[in-house]
């Protein structure tokens, strides 16, 4: 049975100019994909106008809530006690965003309440992934 959770979050875009936009979010969570987490954000704050939707490993959302974490096109860090900073990295460009860490952390924690930690079921999440990439072959 899938179970998904959806929690709205609001994001702080920092700017060249060392300002701080509001950028609405939403965090999304699957037990079909255990080991992902998604970061919605809605077509008006994108530069080209349609949604963006970032995935990434839930686990990299939880170090990163400790410490500094993430290779590629996704860091994330603390930023004091209240704030994490999200960094996302495309063709396009890159965005700086900060979230309140008790959001996050939220979120962190009702997904480990659907799948804990270590109890993944990375069987059929592979066999998922093979079909997908092959299709019915």
């Amino acid at each position: 049975m899938d179970i998904a959770l959806e929690q709205p979050a609001r994001a702080r875009l920092i700017t060249g100019e060392e300002r701080e936009i509001p950028v609405p979010a939403t965090l999304r969570y699957s037990s079909t994909d255990p080991l992902a987490v998604y970061f919605d954000f809605p077509n008006d704050v994108s530069l080209d106008g349609q949604g963006a939707t970032w995935t990434f490993a839930r686990a990299l959302l939880e170090a990163g809530l400790r410490g500094p974490a993430g290779d590629g096109d996704v860091h994330i860090w603390p930023c004091g006690q209240e704030r994490t900073v999200v960094e996302l990295h495309s063709p396009h460009g890159m965005a700086l965003l900060q979230f309140d860490t008790s959001v996050l952390n939220r979120f962190l924690l009702r997904t480990y309440a659907v799948v804990a930690a270590g109890e993944e079921d990375l069987e059929a999440v592979v066999e998922r992934g093979l079909s997908a990439l092959f299709g019915g072959v």
